[in-house]
């Protein structure tokens, strides 16, 4: 709608604002006067008209089976059109159009703001389809005229008030209309038993709907002023009601067709299932994260207890074994504590591999500075666990292998993914600028335990390759490609 009012029309954006917040609202409209409803804009130089929006009807059938979008009408074509947009009126005059073999009734209603006419939305209702109407089907078309006088006064929608379709209550969901007093006129059945989900035990017609709602929700101190005021429809607002393990939704429309308020629309739908779902994912959320919190705390345990030991170790080759098994327990808690702050499974991974250099570099023999460039992203947690350890062991062998006590020097840690969602990959790279690799080194033979570890979590875990070269001017470089498919 955008690109189509920019291009043929001369409105301003404040009246695109206007069409915007007409068009949130509008499948309401139609859904009442169970018709098609096309907004049609005169162009920039007045001789025709665009189609910027269309919307059918959920409660009948279509007039139109193609997309009425983007046509353009010469002036002249559609009377009535033209005397909506040239005398600001609501225009019902003329005989059904032919479409198809199917009799449509036109009518058409000029969408007005702060008393100029934007354009004119075209009613089309299927006729072929008409029968004698119920309460239910008088009651919608009485509603769907005055909204559409309200269109046509320039007092609906309500501005400030942009209304999210998916979330909102809809007509077919459940309807009561209220007189100007809040008492309710009539009841749908899917409205009517909404409330008996709530715990009423008679009907609706000629009881105070804000009164009424406010016995049925359960009690919290002083009656709810603002509750009776919204249930009685005296101002465009949404709420939710619980009671009897029942929640509905609620959505009052206050209707002034000659600017006087006549009385209220209120949608309603039963949200109760969809509420009770919601809390059980809260529920397994809030479960998850704690048992991730649980694990955090058992593996610090873990590594406090391997410490504890190390310092009453007396050998200096089985005091580092246990510092490396520290930093690869330590390593896993820190995604795990990452999780526990996340309510799905997935974590950034980038400040879970800053977390990583600054705790290895702690083990630096001189004065190393460890760095990080590029982005890892969000990474699943099975993914995001093996790596964090493949992290550690890579970076602990560089800084205890490539520098001396006392030397100074440089590892960084290069992350960059690309590739399609569903071959996406992240190909690591850490080098440092040390001592390199001795002569005849193979990574793929070398006995080294991290060095096993590594080749066993990224080959067999992550699915990925894993080598070790000399860097391209001096030191060592370890290059890691692995598959992550999904978001990054």
């Amino acid at each position: 709608m955008n690109d189509l009012v920019r291009q043929h029309t001369a409105l301003s954006d404040t009246d695109l604002e206007w069409l915007h917040l007409l068009v949130s609202e509008w499948q309401l409209l139609s859904d009442l006067s169970f018709a098609d409803l096309v907004l049609w804009v005169p162009t920039r130089d007045g001789t025709r008209y665009v189609s910027v929006a269309q919307m059918r009807p959920n409660t009948g059938p279509t007039s139109y089976q193609d997309d009425m979008v983007g046509h353009l009408v010469p002036r002249g074509r559609r009377p009535l059109l033209d005397a909506a947009l040239d005398e600001g009126r609501i225009v019902r005059e003329g005989d059904p159009e032919w479409r198809e073999e199917v009799p449509v009734r036109v009518e058409s209603i000029p969408v007005r703001r702060e008393g100029r006419v934007l354009g004119v939305i075209a009613r089309n209702t299927n006729l072929l389809t008409v029968r004698t109407p119920s309460r239910l089907e008088l009651t919608y078309l009485q509603s769907a005229s005055d909204l559409a006088q309200m269109i046509a006064a320039g007092s609906f929608p309500f501005p400030g008030q942009q209304v999210d379709m998916d979330a909102s209550p809809r007509v077919g969901d459940g309807m009561i209309r209220l007189d100007a007093d809040g008492v309710v006129l009539y009841a749908s059945p899917n409205g009517l038993s909404a409330y008996h989900r709530l715990g009423l035990a008679s009907d609706l017609v000629g009881q105070h709907l804000g009164q009424l709602t406010t016995g049925l929700a359960p009690a919290r101190g002083p009656v709810d002023e603002a509750m009776v005021k919204l249930a009685s429809g005296y101002a465009p607002r949404e709420t939710e009601v619980e009671g009897n393990d029942g929640v509905i939704q609620l959505r009052a429309i206050p209707l002034s067709p000659k600017g006087t308020r006549i009385g209220s629309l209120v949608l309603l739908r039963d949200v109760t299932e969809l509420r009770r779902r919601e809390r059980e994912l809260i529920t397994k959320d809030a479960t998850i994260r704690e048992i991730h919190h649980r694990v955090k705390n058992n593996l610090q345990t873990v590594a406090a207890l391997l410490r504890l030991q190390a310092r009453r170790m007396d050998s200096d080759r089985g005091r580092e074994a246990l510092n490396e098994a520290v930093r690869r327990v330590g390593s896993i808690a820190i995604v795990h504590e990452t999780l526990s702050q996340n309510l799905d499974e997935r974590v950034e991974f980038d400040e879970i591999a800053d977390r990583v250099i600054a705790m290895v570099a702690e083990i630096s023999p001189g004065k190393i500075e460890c760095r990080r460039t590029g982005r890892f992203g969000i990474l699943d947690a099975e993914v995001a666990t093996p790596l964090s350890m493949v992290l550690t062991e890579v970076l602990q062998n560089a800084l205890e292998h490539a520098f001396g006590p006392g030397e100074l020097g440089t590892v960084e840690v290069s992350a960059v993914r690309g590739g399609m969602r569903e071959d996406a990959r992240l190909l690591i790279t850490v080098q440092d600028d040390g001592r390199g690799l001795p002569d005849g080194f193979d990574a793929k033979t070398a006995g080294n335990l991290g060095l096993q570890i590594v080749r066993t979590l990224v080959e067999g875990e992550l699915g990925g390759s894993f080598d070790m070269v000399r860097a391209p001017e001096r030191g060592t470089q370890v290059v890691l490609d692995i598959p992550v498919p999904g978001d990054a």
